[in-house]
């Protein structure tokens, strides 16, 4: 009996959902474009996000130019911010901010944008140009909107896809000192101090610039190791001003000392 149940109501559920696909494939069909608006709408409030773009895909050329346009254009992009396809979210509320700068929905759409390209940006290890963009529209929307109650948060998000950026510009300089690259390794250290000069990597990018020097002149042939020492013992120099109780003293000492008596036994 309880089986019996169970089967006529999936029978049931079955052939409502067939009534009700139905229904909407008639009103695709439909040339009654008011309706096909009102149901979008209805759609849209029950969050049935895929049928609300199938609607608004037809009858979004039909408004154009209307005073339904707007609602339309705004609508479509938060179904597919509701959607998470971020990618497309972030473009529809871009366009629409360009399109209506002063409409009621602007401040939110441009802010969406931004962060639609947050939520789709990676972690360190992988490509940041979402990211960058992410920062770029984060900072044009607090500039836009340095009122807005969303400012707070937007400063936050930048500061945290900075430090995401930042991480991934050291990881690469070590990467490089890895892969035993220590030329695009040291350019790669200096440049990340001269960008981030209050990170928390400071210290040992610092320390990272004598390694790669010191392992640079180790490897490199005999009349070029002279001047790769002294470029050794001169972020030593750099370094112990700056740190001169830093965790990696010792070593840096070390390898100081080899560049040291090797410049010296060269000048000899």
């Amino acid at each position: 009996m309880f089986k019996t149940r169970l089967t006529l109501l999936a029978f049931m559920l079955i052939t409502i959902g067939l009534s009700s696909c139905g229904k909407f494939q008639k009103l695709l069909k439909s040339t009654d474009y008011e309706e096909k608006y009102a149901m979008a709408l209805e759609f849209f409030e029950n969050e049935d996000y895929n049928k609300t773009i199938q609607l608004f895909d037809q009858i979004s050329p039909i408004y154009r130019g209307t005073d339904k346009a707007q609602k339309i254009e705004f609508m479509y992009a938060m179904c597919h911010y509701n959607q998470r396809d971020y990618i497309l979210a972030s473009y529809y509320f871009k366009r629409f901010y360009q399109a209506y700068p002063k409409a009621p929905e602007a401040e939110q759409a441009l802010f969406l944008s931004a962060y639609s390209n947050y939520m789709d940006s990676p972690r360190s290890s992988l490509d940041q140009k979402t990211t960058v963009e992410a920062i770029q529209e984060m900072k044009l929307f607090v500039s836009r909107f340095p009122n807005s109650d969303k400012v707070e948060e937007a400063n936050a998000l930048i500061k945290e896809m900075d430090s995401r950026l930042e991480l991934k510009a050291f990881n690469m300089a070590k990467l490089y000192l890895k892969m035993n690259d220590f030329k695009a390794s040291i350019a790669a250290l200096k440049s990340f101090i001269k960008q981030y000069q209050s990170s928390m990597y400071h210290e040992e990018a610092m320390f990272l610039i004598i390694k790669a020097n010191y392992e640079y002149a180790v490897n490199s042939i005999s009349y070029k190791q002279e001047e790769r020492f002294s470029e050794t013992s001169e972020a030593y120099v750099d370094f112990v001003s700056q740190f001169p109780e830093s965790e990696y003293l010792k070593e840096a000492e070390k390898m100081n000392a080899v560049a040291s008596t090797y410049i010296t036994k060269e000048v000899e």
